[in-house]
């Protein structure tokens, strides 16, 4: 099922292979569920798009010239976006999804990849991204923290903060239940869907990205050593 925004405009989709044939497949396949798909065929190409015009990037890692990894370091650092990003590699370690998800990565598809199953991730990012009726619209305010849950926004003392669809859920998850500490795999089942497969450590790197984001409150964002995590005010 294609997933649309409220007003009907199509999600835009930039992906960055230096595989042509892995291009045009990934171009051909999630144009047929309606999204509307740029390739490059470089990091370096990439860097010269409007990328602020995208609400999801598919990277390769193991590119020639910069890499996947580079890339979304230079997107999130220097030009600050926030973006949701899915790697495509066959680097699959456990270390080298922990870089990935350290430079902000929503999530990992090794390859060979089935098509089914980017289709299926692809819009797991954006049902998460497009706000739900059916979830509380109420705001949710704690000290100078104020989550509006309709519109998927987090404001720190007025002042917007972005948010990946991960951090949000994770943000909405605790706001909503101070003082209850969750372990990482509630973490990740309310945060990811049940058909993406991710690691415990995902929810660490996670937290720590949400901790600088906070600031000041930041600290708010408690490790109970051997349990989980809670958000509570000391």
């Amino acid at each position: 099922m294609t997933i649309k925004m409220d007003n009907k405009e199509t999600f835009h989709i930039l992906a960055v292979d230096d595989e042509e044939d892995i291009c045009e497949i990934i171009k051909f396949n999630l144009e047929s569920e309606g999204y509307s798909v740029d390739t490059v065929m470089s990091a370096d190409e990439a860097l010269q798009m409007q990328l602020e015009k995208y609400q999801l990037f598919l990277f390769d890692v193991m590119m020639k010239g910069m890499s996947g990894f580079k890339l979304a370091d230079e997107i999130r650092k220097k030009r600050n976006l926030e973006t949701p990003i899915i790697f495509l590699t066959a680097k699959n370690t456990e270390n080298d999804k922990i870089t990935g998800f350290t430079l902000g990565a929503d999530d990992y598809i090794t390859k060979p990849f089935s098509l089914r199953e980017l289709v299926a991730r692809v819009n797991v990012i954006f049902r998460r991204s497009v706000p739900q009726q059916t979830e509380n619209s109420s705001n949710i305010k704690v000290t100078g923290i104020e989550l509006d849950t309709e519109r998927k926004k987090l404001y720190i003392d007025g002042l917007k903060v972005e948010l990946t669809p991960h951090e949000f859920s994770i943000m909405q998850l605790l706001l909503k239940n101070q003082g209850k500490v969750y372990n990482r795999e509630e973490i990740l089942n309310y945060a990811w869907s049940k058909d993406v497969k991710v690691i415990d450590r995902t929810v660490d790197v996670h937290l720590t990205r949400l901790r600088k984001k906070l600031g000041a409150y930041g600290k708010y964002l408690v490790s109970r050593s051997g349990y989980g995590y809670c958000f509570e005010i000391k």
